[in-house]
């Protein structure tokens, strides 16, 4: 189809939803590496040590449905690494429901913050997000809302609920 131009709108259609999928793609990019090359390395080193027990093997022999058995199959869908100074992030990722995508991690630190987690990460994270993400702002409103009706989070003994029904946890949380 044309427009009074002569131009084929579906043409233009499709090169709009190309250069959406790059700037998603660039955005994603731009995120990882604050997070994976940044803050994690830097965390790491000003961190106290992980306290996070458990290797892979034992999370997966975990009971299916437990919070540690849900940990190794999110992590295995996404083709994802355990790693010990993640664990408490990919935790909140499976107990909260939201992907490893840009969005689910604009969402989920906007939860942690208004669940009363100030940190670097959450900081960056809903800062980066709200500038360079307009699109996900009232995901990231009712995440944030969501997140001061719950009782906080960040400070549950992770290796305490690790063993625990996933869903029984959520109903704590949501």
């Amino acid at each position: 189809m044309n427009d009074s131009t002569g131009i084929d709108i579906g043409l233009v259609r499709n090169s709009d939803r190309s250069m959406e999928k790059r700037i998603i793609r660039i955005r994603e990019t731009i995120l990882v590496y604050l997070t994976h090359k940044i803050a994690l390395p830097v965390l790491k080193l000003v961190r106290r040590p992980n306290a996070f027990t458990y290797s892979e093997d034992e999370l997966k022999s975990f009971p299916a449905g437990t919070l540690g058995n849900d940990l190794v199959v999110f992590l295995k869908q996404r083709n994802l690494p355990l790693l010990k100074h993640y664990v408490r992030h990919d935790l909140k990722h499976v107990l909260l429901g939201y992907d490893t995508t840009e969005e689910g991690e604009a969402c989920l630190q906007s939860f942690m913050f208004g669940n009363g987690r100030i940190s670097f990460p959450v900081l960056a994270t809903v800062t980066y997000s709200f500038i360079t993400m307009p699109e996900y702002w009232s995901k990231m409103k009712k995440a944030f809302l969501q997140g001061k009706k719950s009782d906080p989070i960040h400070v549950w003994k992770w290796n305490e609920v690790i063993k625990e029904p996933t869903e029984e946890l959520r109903k704590k949380i949501l």
